[in-house]
C-alpha cells in the first residue's frame, strides 16, 4: 500500500536548545497540535515531544503540510518567546519532513518516534514518558483526540501486538544516549 501523504515531521529547537521548559510547554503545543489537526483535516498516527525537539507521523490527505507546519511552529514560537520574555529563533528551521511510502515503514516510523525518549535516555521505557503517542496506542491511557489508532494498531495486530513490536525495537541496556 502507498501511503500519499504520509509524513515523518521534525522540527528542533534553535542550536538544538530545549523548546519545552516544562509541563505547561508540553501541553500548550499538543492543544494547539490539536487544532491545527482538526482546522488542515490532518490524520496523526504517533507523536513524541522531549526537551529540545518533537516528531509526528501525520497524513495530510489535502497536501497542506506545509500550511498546517507554519500555523503550528509560528504559534508556538510567539508563545515560548512571550512567555519566556526572549525574542529570536525558537527553531532551528521550519521543520524536516520525510515521505512514508509503505506499511513497513510506517511501522518502523511509529516505533522509532516513541523510542525517542528512551534513546535520549530520558525514560527507561516508552510507557514512562508522558509527552508521547505510545501510551494510547498500546492501549494503558485514554487517546487524546487528535490521535488515530486503528491504522497502526491494525497493522501491528491489536494493542498487545504493539507493545510487543515496539518492546522488540528497545535499545540494548549497554547502548549510550543519543544525543
Amino acid at each position: 500500500m502507498a501511503f500519499d501523504g504520509f509524513s515523518h515531521v521534525t522540527a528542533r529547537g534553535n542550536n538544538r536548545s530545549v523548546i519545552f521548559r516544562d509541563e505547561a510547554d508540553y501541553e500548550a503545543f499538543l492543544r494547539q497540535f490539536e487544532k491545527v489537526v482538526a482546522r488542515f483535516r490532518w490524520r496523526c498516527h504517533a507523536y513524541c515531544l522531549i526537551p529540545n525537539h518533537y516528531h509526528l507521523l501525520v497524513e495530510t490527505p489535502e497536501g497542506n503540510l506545509a500550511r498546517g507546519m507554519l500555523v503550528l511552529n509560528g504559534w508556538y514560537a510567539r508563545r515560548f518567546n512571550l512567555r519566556n520574555e526572549r525574542v529570536g529563533h525558537v527553531f532551528g528551521g521550519p521543520y524536516d519532513a520525510k515521505r512514508v511510502v509503505t506499511d513497513e515503514h510506517l511501522l518502523e516510523v511509529s516505533r522509532y518516534v516513541v523510542l525517542n525518549p528512551v534513546r535520549a535516555g530520558l525514560a527507561a521505557e516508552p510507557g514512562r514518558w508522558r509527552w508521547s503517542s505510545y501510551r494510547a496506542t498500546a492501549g494503558l491511557s485514554p487517546r487524546p483526540l487528535f490521535l488515530e489508532l486503528d491504522l497502526v494498531r491494525e497493522l501491528c495486530g491489536g494493542p498487545a501486538g504493539y507493545r510487543a513490536f515496539v518492546a522488540d525495537g528497545m535499545p540494548s541496556p549497554t547502548s549510550a544516549p543519543a544525543a
